[in-house]
């Protein structure tokens, strides 16, 4: 893949996201940032699958990407995390992964089906991970400022 390849896979991903959060009914105010979020996260994950990362490891860091900026852009812009987590986390769900389990467990390829089931829960899982682990980091960090705060 070429820098090409990547600027397209990361403005298509802009796109995506930002019409993705239409349908979710995002306010209108967020839905650039939501956008961003998005293409930088679908970049992240291009750039990682470039490097020949696999595709786990790629979504855990595309996802701690995502989950930091939504908690990072939640806070700046006084809005819930969610308006920015749920759209810009579609870039990173295997669901190609889904629909290959299904297709080989229809062309009897039980093996390769296997192979896609485990792939997919580990991406889930993964996806999972990054956004607790940075849940968690913006709790540790709230509560040592309120504690600073209060002193």
């Amino acid at each position: 893949m070429n820098i090409i390849n990547l600027v397209l896979g990361t403005v298509g991903s802009f796109i995506a996201i930002a019409c993705f959060a239409v349908l979710l009914e995002c306010p209108k105010k967020h839905l650039p940032y939501a956008g961003i979020i998005g293409a930088v996260g679908g970049g992240v994950y291009l750039l990682c699958m470039e490097c020949e990362m696999g595709a786990v490891i790629a979504s855990f860091l595309s996802a701690l990407v995502i989950a930091f900026l939504s908690h990072t852009f939640a806070r700046v812009l006084y809005a819930p995390v969610t308006i920015f987590l749920i759209p810009g986390i579609l870039p990173t769900v295997p669901g190609a992964g889904m629909y290959r389990i299904v297709y080989y467990i229809m062309a009897g390829k039980n093996g390769t089906s296997a192979y896609y089931l485990v792939q997919t829960l580990e991406i889930a899982g993964m996806i999972a991970l990054a956004i607790f682990l940075v849940g968690t980091f913006f709790k540790v960090l709230k509560q040592i400022n309120w504690k600073v705060s209060n002193k």
